[in-house]
C-alpha cells in the first residue's frame, strides 16, 4: 500500500479536513486574514487620531520635534520598506508558478531589507538617547518651545514608530518559518495559502509605514 499522494489530490493542495474544497479554504484564510487587519487598522487608526488632536493642541512643540528628526533616514527607511513589498509580492508570484527556490530567495530578501529598516531605526533611538530626547526624567529640550508640547511629540513618535518596529520584528519572524517551509517544498501553485496571508500583512505594515513618514517627518517641515 503506497502512502505517495498524486498530483491534483487533496493531500497534494494542502487541504485540511474541515473545508470542503481548496477555494473554500482559501476563502476561509483570506477572510480571517483581512478580519485580522480590520482590527489593526483599528488599532492604529486611534493612534493616528491621537496624534492629530496632539498635534492641533501642541502645534508649535509638534513642528520642533520634527525638526529633530532624520528626514534622509526616514525616507532611506521609506525607500527600504517599498523594496520589501516587492520582494514580498515577487514570493507569492513564485509560489503560485511553483518556483520552489524562489520562493524561498524572495523572503529571506524580505526578511534581509526588513533588518535593515530595523537597524537604521536602532541608529534613529540611539541618537535620540545620545541628545536626552527620549519621554521621561532625563528629557531636556533647550529650545524656545513649551518642553511638555515636544515631549508630548516623542512620546506619540516612540508609541508609533516602536509598535511598528514590533509588527516588523514579528513579522520578520514568521517570514523565517516560511522561507524554510518555502525552501522544504511546502508551497505549491494549489497550496499557497500562508504565503499570501503573510503578504497581505507585511503589505499592511509597510502601508503604516507610509503614513507615519509624512505625519512625523514632513508635517510642519516648512514651518
Amino acid at each position: 500500500m503506497t502512502t505517495d499522494v498524486q498530483p491534483g489530490s487533496s493531500r497534494a493542495w494542502g487541504l485540511d479536513h474541515q473545508f470542503d474544497s481548496v477555494d473554500q479554504q482559501r476563502e476561509s484564510s483570506f477572510l480571517g486574514m483581512w478580519l485580522f487587519l480590520v482590527t489593526e487598522i483599528m488599532f492604529f487608526g486611534g493612534l493616528f487620531t491621537a496624534y492629530i488632536i496632539y498635534r492641533g493642541q501642541n502645534h508649535d512643540g509638534f513642528v520642533a520635534g520634527s525638526h529633530e528628526l532624520d528626514i534622509t533616514l526616514g525616507a532611506f527607511n521609506t525607500a527600504v520598506l517599498i523594496g520589501s513589498s516587492l520582494t514580498m509580492a515577487l514570493a507569492v508570484w513564485a509560489a503560485q508558478t511553483d518556483r520552489r527556490k524562489a520562493t524561498a530567495w524572495f523572503i529571506l530578501g524580505t526578511i534581509l531589507l526588513g533588518g535593515v529598516f530595523l537597524g537604521v531605526k536602532y541608529f534613529e533611538y540611539g541618537a535620540k538617547f545620545e541628545h536626552h530626547l527620549v519621554p521621561g526624567p532625563d528629557f531636556h529640550w533647550p529650545g524656545p518651545e513649551k518642553e511638555a508640547s515636544v515631549e508630548m511629540f516623542f512620546n506619540l513618535y516612540f508609541l508609533m514608530t516602536g509598535l511598528h518596529a514590533l509588527h516588523m520584528i514579528i513579522g520578520i519572524g514568521i517570514l523565517a518559518v516560511l522561507a524554510w517551509l518555502a525552501w522544504r517544498g511546502v508551497f505549491s501553485s494549489s497550496n499557497h495559502n500562508l504565503v499570501e496571508g503573510v503578504g497581505l500583512y507585511w503589505h499592511f505594515v509597510d502601508i503604516v509605514w507610509i503614513f507615519l513618514f509624512p505625519l512625523l517627518y514632513l508635517l510642519g517641515r516648512h514651518s
